[in-house]
């Protein structure tokens, strides 16, 4: 049945050389420069999550919001993005990638000046909305660009660097923001980072020809309904909840770990923070190694289910309490490496459960998994901190990656049995 679906779909080569699986005698360089450049421009996005909260203390104290105020900017963001990147990726597929990804950009350049100019909480919130509106367009247009351009034995890796400069831009924002605000003032931070990002648009345009994908084109007797088919395909909804659980567990340590670590083990904040900081690193090297490990195995959904479910288990220990203050950090900091080596296999599963010519689609419905996560957990988790319930949160966020396990191997599972 689904092969009856895909065979409606024809696609229209923008570039001769192009195919959804390049040969095998693709040169490095070509393969690096594509892989390069899509991770500039995820790493843009990423810094785009953090455009405002490094700066929640300022905002407190010149517009005087209080922390729900605050956080109801993140989930804007983060709703946003969701419900823009569901449809994202109809147009990725009808339009291209490449238009797709500058549109993106420039919508950065704008949420960057708004920012610079917002003289209260609503224009703060138009800012977040609009940021969020440019981010729901990259993870289609990113996925897309890979899977067709870069050869198909060097995906693991591309999918490796891809999440890699995820982390960068996650830890570069901090840096950005906060360094030139005491520098300057947090008006000027944020006009540089306009500057910033038409620097990034002005090099992905000069380097074009890169980035250019197939447009899938549909015949005349296909309607509307059909480009809607791939939402009945199980797996792709399996996907979807992969996302959900597993960002849900990171949203966690995101946002309470430095609380936990303090109110369990009394330690600084300056450590709590280390820790989390050094989880993030271990991520990125989690991501780094996992690249080879998805480059070597035709397994993705296992290698996912194997790491998330140890992932899991050392979430639970941290929980016990038992480890002690130095214990805890350690070995939540090694939940990073635990989850990053799924990473690059996570997006391999994805690539296998997707069907030809609704890339841009799948990928950004089953990736709006992962700003609905974000937009979740902290409302289902808050409550427990509010009670005072840290090792419950722990517990909880072990919990739901363990469902994280179960969708990837029904997503292993459906993949499969649609080969048959």
């Amino acid at each position: 049945m689904r092969s009856a679906r895909l065979k409606r779909f024809t696609y229209h080569r923008s570039m001769t050389s192009t195919s959804l699986h390049l040969p095998l005698a693709v040169p490095l360089k070509q393969d690096a420069t594509i892989i390069g450049l899509v991770g500039l421009a995820h790493a843009s996005s990423h810094f785009a999550h953090l455009l405002l909260a490094p700066l929640f203390p300022v905002f407190m104290t010149e517009f005087g919001l209080s922390y729900a105020e605050l956080g109801l900017l993140m989930t804007t963001f983060f709703v946003v993005s969701g419900l823009g990147q569901a449809s994202a990726g109809f147009a990725v597929d009808r339009l291209g990638a490449r238009p797709l990804l500058f549109v993106a950009l420039g919508i950065f350049v704008l949420a960057c000046g708004a920012a610079s100019l917002v003289t209260g909480y609503a224009g703060l919130v138009g800012v977040a909305a609009l940021a969020g509106l440019g981010n729901a367009i990259f993870h289609p247009v990113d996925f897309t660009i890979l899977n067709q351009r870069v050869s198909a034995p060097r995906l693991g890796h591309a999918f490796s660097a891809h999440g890699l400069t995820g982390y960068l831009g996650w830890a570069a924002a901090p840096v950005f923001l906060v360094t030139l605000s005491s520098l300057y003032n947090w008006r000027t931070a944020y006009l540089a980072a306009a500057v910033m990002y038409v620097g990034i648009l002005v090099w992905l345009i000069l380097q074009r020809d890169k980035l250019s994908t197939q447009v899938a084109v549909q015949h005349a007797d296909v309607g509307a309904e059909h480009s809607m088919a791939f939402m009945k395909l199980p797996v792709v909804w399996w996907c979807f909840a992969f996302f959900l659980f597993s960002t849900m567990t990171l949203a966690v340590v995101q946002s309470f770990s430095v609380s936990i670590l303090k109110a369990m083990h009394g330690v600084s904040f300056e450590a709590a923070t280390l820790t989390l900081t050094a989880y993030m690193l271990c991520g990125a090297v989690g991501i780094f190694v996992g690249g080879f490990v998805a480059a070597r195995t035709g397994h993705s959904d296992r290698v996912v289910a194997m790491s998330m479910a140890v992932a899991a288990v050392l979430l639970a220990l941290c929980g016990t309490g038992l480890l002690g203050a130095t214990g805890t950090m350690v070995v939540l900091a090694g939940t990073g490496f635990a989850v990053g080596i799924g990473g690059p296999s996570r997006d391999m599963m994805i690539k296998n459960a997707t069907p030809q010519g609704a890339t841009g689609r799948v990928y950004g419905l089953v990736y709006s998994g992962l700003d609905t996560g974000f937009a979740l957990s902290p409302f289902v988790f808050g409550v427990f901190m509010d009670r005072g319930w840290y090792g419950a949160t722990l517990f909880g966020a072990a919990a739901v990656l363990l469902l994280s396990v179960v969708a990837a191997l029904g997503v292993g599972q459906r993949t499969a049995r649609s080969r048959r």
